[in-house]
């Protein structure tokens, strides 16, 4: 039953990621979309790295002069089944979901990933603006 529970709730998070991103990058229209965030020099970029019929694997980052506030996800976005997922995080190698000894990595490593994509959506959602060269 733990497993099921822990199951369900990372659909959760990945479905709430997925119209989370959908509506920063409406569509999926466009190669790469960059905003502003909350009037400072904090960068929020998102480019599909590749596209299939099904699938998108997409590579986002925050970017600043601070470098301590940087980081970068790859994200594996499934269109069918409207789910969004981390797939590695500052380029490392890929969390599997069902981890039994992680060396490197903490028993939740997956479910904060998963986590904090989540809270940057929700930011860039209340205070996202598009820079000016990636307006139509």
């Amino acid at each position: 039953m733990n497993k099921l529970s822990k199951t369900s709730h990372h659909l959760s998070v990945c479905s709430a990621n997925y119209r989370r991103i959908r509506k920063i990058l409406p569509g999926f229209a466009k190669q790469e979309y960059k905003f502003l965030l909350d009037e400072t020099d904090v960068t929020a970029s998102f480019k599909i790295i590749d596209k299939q019929n099904h699938t998108l694997l997409i590579e986002s980052a925050q970017s600043t002069s601070n470098s301590i506030m940087e980081f970068k996800f790859r994200l594996q976005i499934f269109l069918d089944a409207r789910l969004a997922e981390v797939v590695s995080f500052q380029n490392e190698k890929p969390v599997p979901f069902y981890v039994s000894k992680p060396r490197s990595q903490s028993l939740d490593e997956k479910y904060q990933q998963n986590r904090m994509l989540c809270e940057w959506l929700e930011y860039i959602l209340l205070k996202g603006r598009v820079k000016s060269d990636f307006l139509p």
